[in-house]
């Protein structure tokens, strides 16, 4: 009986042992490379024409904030003028 308990606990430590630093960095790059392959890569129009949809989003966004915070300024600088004298 005591063959068989010491094979247990041998079979239980050979299945919490885990694999070396350098084979489950070798997985994960196979892995991370199998899942790139099916990835659908957009194409150079593609990019180009959303690079530029965000870049006009920026400047209009921009444009909306600079002129909220004109407006913002004025308006506090009434308000502080009006209260001042």
């Amino acid at each position: 009986m005591a063959e068989n308990e010491k094979q247990a606990v041998q079979a239980k430590k050979d299945k919490n042992k885990k694999p070396g630093l350098f084979a489950r960095a070798g997985k994960w790059l196979r892995d991370m490379r199998s899942e790139l392959k099916k990835v659908q890569w957009p194409t150079r129009k593609q990019t180009v024409n959303n690079t530029l949809i965000v870049i006009v989003c920026v400047i209009v966004v921009g444009v909306f904030i600079a002129l909220f915070d004109f407006v913002a300024g004025e308006a506090i600088g009434l308000l502080i003028n009006a209260f001042k004298g």
